[in-house]
């Protein structure tokens, strides 16, 4: 039966919990390598949406104005010179503070001429585009211009600019010969050589 030079050893005895621990472990490193595959994944996700969102910034059309404009506000952009610009030259967002814009949109006593007011959602996406190229107001305490002599916005875009007086929309062309094309970064000056 059984040989005394070689004893039978018992078994021994795996605790539930020991075999609750031995079925973890491949578990366990299953789910790490699933977090490390989805830390990696995510991680070049982000990297390309932060990339693409730059080369979008910076391959957008330029059309003269003031900040390149992504895809997102273009949209934007056309709607409100489409509105504007039909009457008058299209004035760069920049050039008034965000609290002008939005009394100008919502005013339909513009500078003495009744307009109507844009529908709903064409006034939205105007606004998004209006609120992100432009300005706060500097001061809580400062009203909101509707001149351009009384925008300190503009002056900061003029800076040592001998402007005529008064200043409006007719001067405007004085060094930006490309205004009906909503190009303000061409100067009168530059209209030679491109």
């Amino acid at each position: 039966m059984s040989d005394p030079r070689h004893p039978v050893r018992p078994k021994p005895r795996i605790s539930p919990l020991a075999k609750t621990q031995q079925r973890r472990r491949p578990s366990a490193l299953i789910w790490g390598l699933l977090v490390l595959l989805w830390s990696v994944g995510l991680g070049w996700g982000l990297a390309d949406v932060g990339r693409s969102q730059t080369q979008d910034l910076w391959q957008a059309p330029q059309i003269g104005t003031v900040d390149p404009i992504p895809e997102r506000y273009q949209t934007g952009q056309a709607l409100y010179l489409e509105a504007c610009a039909s009457c008058h030259i299209g004035v760069p967002p920049a050039v008034f503070p965000t609290e002008t814009w939005r009394a100008l949109l919502l005013d339909e006593n513009h500078y003495g001429q009744r307009i109507e007011v844009l529908p709903s959602p064409q006034i939205h996406i105007v606004w998004d585009y209006l609120q992100t190229f432009s300005r706060p107001k500097t001061a809580a305490t400062e009203s909101a211009p509707f001149r351009f002599r009384s925008s300190r916005p503009f002056a900061a875009l003029h800076p040592d600019v001998d402007l005529p007086r008064p200043v409006d929309l007719n001067s405007c062309s004085t060094c930006h010969p490309q205004v009906d094309r909503f190009d303000f970064r061409r100067l009168a000056q530059d209209s030679t050589g491109e």
